[in-house]
C-alpha cells in the first residue's frame, strides 16, 4: 500500500511539472507589440467634472537597514487616461469590470481609420465608414475586436486639442468637440455583426456633443465593452493584428485604467 501511495504521488508531481512546462513555454501570437496606452501622471486627461490622476511618494531613498526602497499611493476615477467602460456604466444589468470575460479582452483586430474625416472635431463614424472598409476587407470577423482611428492621439495631453475645452467642471461638458461612433452604427455593429470590444482615441465612445450617450447605451446594453482614449494607432494595419486589454480588476467597477497592447503580424 505504501508502495502505490508513493507511485501516486511521485505520477502526480510529474503531471504537475509537466503541466507548469507546458504552461511556461506557453506563446503569445508572435509579432511586433504596440502600446496603445498613455500613461498616467500629472498630464493625464480625464472628463471636466472629475479631478486628475494623483500620485503621492510614500517613500524614495535608503532605509535604516541600508538597502533602497521605494513605494507610492494613487488616486483615480475609474474612466480617464487610457481606460476601460465596462458594460454596467451605461446598462443597469450588464458586466462590471470584474465579470468581463478575459477572452472578450484579447483576440483578433481590426482598425477603421476614419483620419480624413476627422477634421470635423464633431465626426460621427457611421454605417458607409464600415460599409466601405467591408467593401474592401470583407465582412468584419466574428468575435473581432474594432479599433475606431480618428487621429486624435496625437493632440494628448492637449486638453484644448483633444478634447476642444480644457475648462472644468460641468459647464465645461457642453464645449466637448471631439469624434465619436454614431448611435446608427452602434446599433448596426449590436445588430449584424458580432464583436468582442470597441476602441477609439477619443475621450468617449460618443461624440463631445452628445447628451444621451446612446452609444455607449446600445452596445452596453450588449454587453461589449469599450476601451477609450487610446493611444497613437498610426503604425497599425487595417488587419492581421491582434489585442490584449488588461484593465485593474475592480470588483463592481464600471471602467477602470486600462493597459493595452497590439500584436502585428
Amino acid at each position: 500500500m505504501r508502495t502505490l501511495v508513493c507511485l501516486l504521488a511521485c505520477v502526480t508531481l510529474c503531471l504537475a511539472s509537466f503541466g507548469c512546462r507546458r504552461n511556461a513555454t506557453a506563446k503569445l501570437p508572435g509579432g511586433k507589440i504596440i502600446d496603445l496606452s498613455h500613461p498616467f501622471d500629472a498630464q493625464t486627461i480625464y472628463w471636466p467634472t472629475e479631478e486628475g490622476f494623483k500620485l503621492e511618494k510614500e517613500h524614495d531613498g535608503i532605509t535604516p537597514q541600508g538597502y533602497y526602497y521605494a513605494s507610492n499611493k494613487f488616486s483615480a476615477p475609474e474612466h480617464g487616461g487610457t481606460h476601460i467602460d465596462a458594460p454596467r456604466h451605461f446598462a443597469a444589468n450588464s458586466n462590471t469590470l470584474d465579470q468581463i470575460p478575459l477572452e472578450q479582452l484579447m483576440g483578433e483586430a481590426i482598425l477603421l481609420d476614419v483620419t480624413a474625416n476627422c477634421e470635423n472635431r464633431d465626426y460621427l463614424i457611421s454605417i458607409d465608414d464600415f460599409a466601405n472598409w467591408e467593401r474592401e476587407h470583407g465582412k468584419i470577423p466574428n468575435g473581432a475586436i474594432v479599433l475606431l482611428r480618428t487621429g486624435f492621439a496625437k493632440y494628448w495631453p492637449d486638453r484644448v486639442k483633444y478634447m476642444g475645452t480644457d475648462e472644468r467642471g460641468a459647464a465645461a461638458v457642453a464645449k466637448l468637440h471631439f469624434p465619436g461612433l454614431s448611435p446608427d452604427a452602434a446599433r448596426w455593429l449590436t445588430t449584424n455583426r458580432s464583436i468582442k470590444a470597441i476602441g477609439l482615441d477619443t475621450p468617449s465612445i460618443d461624440y463631445g456633443q452628445s447628451t444621451l450617450f446612446e452609444s455607449h447605451q446600445i452596445l452596453f446594453a450588449k454587453n461589449i465593452p469599450a476601451f477609450e482614449n487610446l493611444g497613437d494607432m498610426s503604425a497599425l494595419p487595417t488587419e492581421g493584428f491582434s489585442i490584449i486589454a488588461m484593465p485593474m480588476k475592480i470588483a463592481g467597477g464600471s471602467g477602470g485604467p486600462l493597459r493595452i497592447a497590439a500584436i502585428v503580424k
